[in-house]
């Protein structure tokens, strides 16, 4: 089967342009300015301009809208907060991007239940905040303070997946508006179901490419009694890889476990003003739970991380201690950015199983130096998953074309070793190759639901699901 998709005739754009600007007045924005901001993510810089942005209230509103853009065969992106890094945002065919900051409620807080209801535009940072009163929290962190709606659309993890899953394992429920104009609820309150598809699955990580995601319905988690953070470093980057290695077998329940390389570690002493640092690998580690159970977790650590050769360890109890040393975690990509004057990097990551992570970390640094460029590595170890920071001139297409080539090779490097090509960022654009050797047959199978779903295809055209 084969995807197809035509830019739409100026005509045809400048009549649907005309029709959203009479129904939502200033809400229809076509100045460069705008549509170029809403052009691409945080990634590779792959700009691509809709035709005109949109800020949508209502679901009702994005019906409206959705059945406008189907009926004249216009494409629709939705847009977040703008984080991604895959291209996921860029308008190959122009069109209509909906930008859902107008959808920011919290809409529902159901305490004794743990779980709540959010529009799409909530962001992270704003969803703890609201529910703080409450002795609950939401733990799923990829360090952007992405929107809960991008999160879903995206499959989003980040560094406290290893305690407390992924979104795929935090959302009950959702609702979407299909192409079609139809607003749908997938699932229900309950913690489980066996009533008929998982359609809520089916729109996790589906990247805007089967609807938009408008409410999402989360779990909520009790706030721990004791929260500790500790860092270790170490003299050998397989000995730091092999110490999170055994402490997953061995079933410690870190809430968080990231690791740092020497070269991240340089980059993010340097930009963060870490003091007290070496560049040296490194893990951050955070343990939750009463205080006697965080600090078994912490001895057994210890002793895990001594035998790998990890220094003795640093402690950061108080909240804006911790804050502090994670904030110099979350600003590792912009470290990254910034490290080598006159320079830029993208973010590419993979996953594999727990025994294959030392193995797979090396392989990519390997690679990475056969291109003749730097890398960083920084990754939430403990599930597996992490992430290689590429370096490249962006005045030169030769650099640009060898870091891309490296960062498809450590995709398939990922993908022999029984892994996945991408943990958390998605598919986007930039792995749509790689889709293709990590599920063979199967993508045939979902361009099938794309077609089906979708049948004009104008929900994020280009994107997560190759063409053909």
């Amino acid at each position: 089967m084969t995807l197809t998709f035509e830019r739409p005739t100026e005509t045809t754009v400048a009549a649907t342009v005309d029709s959203l600007r009479a129904a939502y007045g200033e809400r229809t924005v076509t100045t460069h300015a705008v549509r170029e901001h809403h052009s691409h993510g945080e990634g590779m810089q792959d700009a691509g301009l809709p035709d005109v942005v949109v800020f949508p209230e209502t679901n009702e509103e994005i019906a409206s809208i959705l059945k406008l853009c189907n009926q004249a065969r216009i494409p629709v992106i939705a847009y977040g907060t703008g984080t991604s890094l895959e291209g996921h945002l860029k308008a190959l065919y122009g069109g209509v991007c909906l930008d859902l900051s107008r959808m920011a409620n919290v809409l529902e807080i159901n305490a004794e239940d743990l779980d709540c209801r959010v529009q799409a535009g909530v962001t992270r940072e704003q969803l703890n905040a609201d529910i703080r009163h409450t002795g609950l929290f939401f733990p799923i962190d990829p360090g952007a303070n992405a929107s809960i709606g991008g999160m879903s659309a995206t499959r989003a993890s980040g560094t406290n997946a290893v305690r407390y899953g992924t979104m795929r394992e935090n959302i009950l429920g959702l609702t979407v508006v299909t192409p079609d104009g139809r607003i749908i609820r997938t699932g229900t309150r309950a913690r489980k179901s066996s009533a008929g598809y998982d359609l809520t699955r089916l729109y996790i990580g589906s990247e805007g490419t089967l609807g938009v995601i408008t409410e999402i319905q989360l779990k909520l988690y009790g706030v721990p009694e004791r929260i500790s953070a500790a860092v270790c470093q170490f003299n050998d980057l397989r000995e730091a890889v092999n110490a999170v290695i055994t402490a997953m077998q061995l079933g410690i329940p870190m809430a968080r476990i990231e690791l740092l390389d020497d070269v991240q570690m340089k980059a993010c002493i340097q930009y963060s003003k870490l003091e007290g640092f070496e560049a040296k690998p490194t893990l951050f580690m955070e343990f939750h739970g009463t205080d006697a159970y965080v600090a078994e977790q912490i001895e057994q650590m210890k002793s895990i991380t001594a035998d790998f050769g990890g220094s003795d360890y640093r402690f950061a109890d108080k909240q804006e201690d911790r804050t502090k040393l994670w904030k110099a975690r979350h600003d590792a990509y912009w470290a990254g950015m910034n490290y080598i004057p006159g320079k830029q990097a993208f973010s590419t990551d993979t996953c594999v199983p727990i025994s294959r992570l030392a193995d797979s970390v090396m392989a990519a640094k390997e690679e990475v130096a056969k291109s003749d460029l730097v890398c960083m590595i920084v990754g939430h170890v403990g599930d597996g998953n992490f992430h290689v920071l590429i370096t490249f001139d962006p005045n030169s297409a030769d650099e640009r074309h060898r870091a891309e080539l490296a960062a498809d090779r450590i995709a398939h490097i990922a993908i022999g070793m029984g892994g996945t090509c991408t943990g958390e960022h998605g598919i986007g654009i930039h792995k749509l190759e790689a889709l293709k050797a990590e599920h063979g047959e199967g993508v045939d199978v979902m361009r099938t639901i794309k077609q089906a779903l979708d049948p004009h295809n104008i929900m994020n055209p280009g994107k997560t699901i190759p063409m053909k």
